[in-house]
């Protein structure tokens, strides 16, 4: 699954020391509110608290994404598997509230820590959707994952992943400081609104071959 070897991720150093300075001192002020959080999943339906999931990253190195569970416990291997809806059953009571907050992402600035994500970049996604990028859509792969990124905030779950994956191009190919702290001004914004938190009539995975997953 690795890529090629490539010459660093896309931003390099001062896109990292963002990530820290940023990603680092949010964890720690949040801790108290996700250990809360945690005992409320808890409570609300059977089953660990975290949801980690084997995802691709830089360079097509594998990483553990944590996210907090927002459904019941082996919910991809029921109904529509890693696709999900708004009115998807397999959604818990607590797990709705965190979709529609975008809180279920939360731990994910523990994942921005440990190097393996950064506060922008394009969503990752599991081994089987990135074996079905053609050479130019692996591309992709030329940047850390992000907890946010261009196609997050251009129409997020609710778009096809050919269509995102375009957009991350596009992202990766015109980089900048400047663009990344756009982004990040305008994911409050989608947040807020509660935009494309779920796939909708065009969203889902639409490359060639079998594979679904919500980002």
């Amino acid at each position: 699954m690795r890529s090629a070897a490539a010459p660093g991720p896309v931003g390099g150093r001062a896109k990292r020391a963002l990530d820290l300075a940023v990603a680092l001192p949010l964890a720690l002020l949040l801790t108290p509110a996700m250990l809360a959080i945690a005992v409320w999943i808890r409570r609300d339906s059977p089953g660990p608290a975290l949801y980690r999931q084997e995802r691709i990253g830089y360079a097509g190195r594998p990483f553990r994404l944590l996210k907090f569970r927002t459904m019941v416990v082996g919910a991809e291997h029921m109904g529509a598997g890693l696709a999900v809806t708004h009115d998807d059953d397999r959604i818990t009571r607590a797990g709705a509230v965190l979709r529609r907050l975008s809180l279920d992402e939360l731990p994910q600035l523990w994942n921005i820590v440990a190097g393996d994500m950064s506060l922008v970049g394009p969503r990752p996604t599991v081994a089987a959707q990135v074996e079905r990028y053609d050479a130019r859509q692996r591309r992709r792969l030329l940047a850390r994952p992000g907890l946010t990124g261009a196609a997050q905030v251009s129409g997020r779950n609710a778009i096809p992943w050919s269509e995102r994956i375009e957009i991350d191009l596009a992202w990766i190919d015109g980089w900048s400081m400047g663009r990344d702290l756009a982004v990040l001004a305008r994911t409050a914004w989608v947040v807020l609104r509660r935009e494309g938190t779920y796939k909708g009539p065009r969203g889902g995975f639409d490359l060639p071959g079998p594979g679904a997953a919500d980002g």
